[in-house]
């Protein structure tokens, strides 16, 4: 099976010839495997065997699509926030309405002029066909994208205090996702359409169910209508425990449920499985805290194995992925253990990052040539 057809038949909940994999690198451990299989770190996902491309095109672009070499380097988005290189990730040091009067607030314009920039990103995935699966990420799409813009103890509390601002300042974060969806699928045509905003923490949600629904589950509908009228799956993504609105997300239309972090309460992959399986597909619950950092190979290797066969009990509705990005202490041979259950071996990914590299020197030959 091509990678397009192994994830499309995940989604049906039809056997696949190994299940998909959707894999997220901490960026030292991009580095790290990248340096062993002698690539660049861009190259890194493909030679490991992921089947899905997918680029972002809403915010998330500014967090992780700006790379930054050096500690304390920064950079002003195009919705005025400044993001600054701490430790190995991108991190808000200042949001652009944290001291922002009522009037300043309703005043806020979202970069509609940058809509053309935003899209490019999809650019270099055209080439990715028909081999592979193509997304497009347009997250956050309400709540996360309004404190981004707010700070989030003051989102919270316009939520309390001020509903009324909050609201319509939720409902102008879901318009901004909803034009950059339509002009997406218009112009890319992709596979599914990405969505989330981190709603929970590890011990529930931040907010109340009640005031979610009220709040942040009608603008999320919109975003996700998008997808569902033009016939496409929506995947969303939400880090935490967020199982008390899980029912909510499947009356919405979600197809797809990210990243599953399994040591969360009420997370565990196989009770969710066994619950929603027949509604959800599920991405994630390898557990990056604990099992790939600091276990043994065989218990990689016992614990991805029962997790993929307890995910796929109905034929398929998994995608094999993390609860977060490896992390850097993770051994290189966890990593290997991990990708065997799955169906990829230690020799094919080198076999792969051997061709990667003839690839990579042919293009190079032919430009000096």
């Amino acid at each position: 099976m091509t990678s397009s057809q192994r994830v499309i038949a995940a989604l049906e909940r039809k056997p696949t010839d190994r299940v998909p994999v959707f894999m997220w690198f901490h960026p030292s451990t991009t580095c790290r495997l990248a340096k062993l299989l002698e690539i660049p770190p861009d190259q890194v996902g493909h030679a490991m065997g992921n089947d899905i491309r997918q680029a972002w095109v809403n915010n998330n672009y500014a967090m992780e699509g700006v790379v930054h070499e050096h500690e304390g380097q920064s950079h002003l988005d195009y919705w005025g926030i400044l993001w600054e290189k701490i430790g190995e990730f991108n991190q808000i040091v200042k949001f652009p309405l944290s001291e922002a009067s009522r009037t300043t607030v309703l005043d806020y314009r979202f970069p509609t002029e940058h809509e053309p920039q935003l899209l490019a990103q999809m650019e270099p995935l055209l080439k990715c066909r028909p081999e592979f699966f193509v997304g497009v990420d347009v997250s956050p799409c309400v709540f996360e994208m309004y404190w981004r813009l707010r700070g989030l103890e003051i989102t919270l509390l316009d939520m309390k205090t001020d509903p009324d601002l909050a609201y319509t300042m939720l409902g102008r974060c879901a318009e901004f996702a909803v034009a950059l969806s339509e002009a997406a699928i218009e112009r890319y045509r992709p596979d599914w359409l990405w969505s989330g905003d981190d709603v929970a923490g590890q011990q529930g949600l931040v907010m109340s169910p009640d005031l979610w629904r009220e709040m942040i589950k009608p603008h999320l509908r919109r975003v996700v209508e998008v997808g569902k009228v033009r016939g496409l799956p929506v995947a969303y993504h939400c880090c935490g425990a967020l199982r008390p609105i899980i029912p909510d997300l499947i009356e919405l239309g979600i197809n797809v449920l990210n990243p599953i972090q399994c040591n969360c309460p009420g997370m565990d992959p196989l009770e969710l499985k066994r619950e929603f399986g027949g509604k959800l597909t599920f991405m994630g619950g390898v557990d990056t805290q604990d099992l790939l950092p600091n276990g043994t190979v065989d218990q990689v290797r016992r614990a991805t194995a029962r997790l993929i066969e307890g995910m796929t009990s109905d034929g398929g509705g998994y995608i094999l992925a993390a609860s977060h990005t490896i992390p850097p202490e993770t051994p290189d041979e966890n990593i290997f253990a991990m990708f065997q259950e799955a169906g990829i071996s230690k020799g094919e990914i080198f076999d792969r990052a051997a061709q990667i590299r003839r690839e990579l020197g042919q293009s190079s030959a032919a430009a000096s040539g």
